[in-house]
């Protein structure tokens, strides 16, 4: 998976709930070695000093950098003082929620909407820019989005960025390859984050995919199986994959329409039930 001993930059740790922090935990258990990238110091204090799901010690171990990528001069600044990388993982993006996100797509707040774009897009060109230079034997690039495809209720500006972001991931992935660079991104299913919460009406998502996903969804805890893909993707096992979307959703992204009844996710008893009656095997056979 990831290169043993190799250095990997997560950028956008909010705290210990977030993606961010989950994808770096998979390549340290894989033997690699993580920096995390904070906004601020001011947002580390508000949020991730005062979460209460890492002990003292643990936050302590953390390798913590401060990053503002609106600011082109700390992005370049923060992989000169880092040195050789193998990895990137662009975990970063944000839109105010009262202008950008919400029932009504237009607003006229065209400085919140230029905000947000820089956060969520644009700035994977300049991580990649300065990053570059750190990885002279190649390495890999990737960024976090959500379907793009679709339009989603409430999710308005995001969505638009999301679409330009993957767009952006592509012009990357062509531009960079021939000096052995690769850039992906992973599109997750909705995941209950801090950063989530933020999103009026998120728990409709939640919602939409348990009418979507043929494969069962699980908010909280499939943050685990988007880690693992990005540990996939950030690793020597990809090294032919470039300029892909990676959907790590439970299929909702190849289903029209909602399930059918008999199509959705089994509960836990029902499929003991099935498992005892022989009518589903989970060996493998």
């Amino acid at each position: 998976m990831v290169q043993k001993d190799g250095l990997y930059v997560v950028m956008g740790l909010l705290d210990a709930d977030s993606i961010a922090y989950a994808i770096g935990q998979e390549i340290i258990r894989w033997g690699g070695q993580v920096v995390y990238t904070v906004q601020s110091d001011r947002l580390k204090r508000i949020f991730f000093d005062r979460s209460d799901k890492l002990t003292a010690e643990e936050k302590a171990a953390l390798r913590i950098e401060f990053c503002d990528v609106t600011k082109e001069v700390e992005v370049r600044d923060l992989f000169e003082r880092l040195g050789p990388i193998c990895g990137v993982v662009h975990s970063i993006a944000f839109a105010n929620p009262k202008t950008c996100l919400g029932e009504d797509i237009f607003t006229n707040a065209v400085d919140d909407i230029k905000n947000a774009f820089h956060i969520s897009c644009a700035s994977l060109a300049t991580v990649a820019h300065y990053a570059l230079p750190q990885m002279k034997s190649g390495g890999s690039i990737l960024a976090l989005t959500f379907e793009s495809r679709k339009a989603f209720p409430f999710y308005n500006w995001m969505g638009v960025n999301k679409a330009a972001l993957e767009a952006l991931v592509r012009a990357l992935a062509r531009q960079y390859g021939r000096l052995l660079v690769r850039v992906n991104a992973i599109s997750a299913g909705p995941l209950l984050t801090r950063a989530a919460k933020a999103i009026p009406h998120h728990a409709h998502l939640a919602r939409t995919w348990r009418k979507l996903a043929p494969l069962p969804w699980d908010v909280l805890e499939d943050q685990t199986e988007v880690a693992n893909a990005a540990a996939f993707l950030l690793g020597k096992l990809s090294t032919k994959i470039t300029g892909q979307i990676l959907y790590v959703d439970g299929g909702a992204s190849i289903v029209g329409g909602d399930l059918l009844p008999q199509e959705r996710p089994q509960d836990e008893d029902e499929l003991a039930e099935l498992v005892e009656h022989g009518g589903l095997s989970l060996s493998g056979d």
